[in-house]
């Protein structure tokens, strides 16, 4: 970290970038922004941000279970709770005739009354708001680290399957006829999804955590012609909605994931309207 913050210092002599915990978490969006931009393609191509929007508020639940089993850190209470139920609604998803968003939407009202009610008792549930918005602020040098080892997992991930992954989004029918496990891919992204944004919940908030997977891909959607133009819109929009939402929450006061989210959807509405001038 020593070797980053030099480079920091010689290369932005800013205020705002002589501060440890700025550094930190600009180092955190450098990690993000591809992170989140790559994830973020498939779930708008899938259909998933009802999923994935699930999958942040029900980490209430797991933060619940994490405080009945007295851990100081409810994260892997988070995690473990997070990919059980992804599991479980993939599974139910693919079991019965019900719509997709029906059975999201049974399992997300549920699990965060759930967790609500256990946290609520005995009006404890204030302490535990800071995880409705996060703060990026906060991110230590071993939290970067874990950012910088899910990015590497994710981009394995994408070297090694990404075209089955899209082949399935796009054409269940032709996946299953070429040979491959449609059910089993889709849990298997569920699973990795979920633990993504569980674990990057406690910087970015339960509250718009989703909003930083969906509005960089869905904006990159509206102005891409290609999967590579998708895929680099995406990281670009969301590093430069990053570093501005960043630098202004420094000046503004205010909380860096909500500020973030705000320059996102400034640049979704950019692309919106160039699309429609395109058309």
């Amino acid at each position: 970290m020593e070797i980053w913050y030099s480079l920091v210092n010689h290369l932005l002599p800013f205020e705002w970038s002589q501060h440890i915990f700025m550094k930190n978490a600009l180092l955190a969006v450098l990690l993000v922004s591809p992170l989140f931009g790559i994830l973020g393609t498939l779930v708008v191509n899938n259909r998933m941000a009802f999923f994935s929007d699930t999958i942040g508020h029900s980490s209430l639940t797991g933060i619940a279970i994490g405080i009945i089993f007295g851990l100081s850190d409810p994260l892997w209470a988070m995690v473990i709770f997070s990919i059980l139920l992804a599991v479980t609604i993939s599974m139910v998803k693919n079991s019965v005739k019900a719509s997709t968003d029906t059975i999201i939407g049974v399992f997300s009202a549920t699990a965060v009354a759930l967790g609500i009610v256990i946290l609520s008792r005995g009006g404890g549930f204030a302490k535990y708001s800071n995880f409705l918005i996060g703060d990026l602020l906060s991110i230590t040098a071993r939290d970067v680290t874990m950012l910088a080892l899910l990015l590497v997992a994710i981009i394995a991930l994408w070297i090694l399957m990404f075209n089955k992954l899209l082949l399935v989004s796009v054409n269940p029918t032709l996946a299953l006829s070429r040979g491959i496990q449609v059910r089993w891919l889709d849990t298997f992204f569920c699973v990795v999804m979920a633990i993504i944004v569980t674990v990057s919940i406690q910087w970015l908030g339960i509250l718009i955590i989703n909003s930083l997977l969906v509005l960089p891909a869905a904006a990159a959607r509206n102005i891409s012609r290609n999967m590579f133009q998708y895929h680099l819109y995406s990281i670009s929009i969301i590093f430069i909605a990053g570093l501005a939402g960043l630098i202004c929450s420094y000046y503004w006061g205010t909380a860096t994931g909500a500020t973030i989210v705000l320059f996102a959807a400034l640049l979704y509405s950019g692309t919106l309207l160039t699309k429609f001038r395109l058309n």
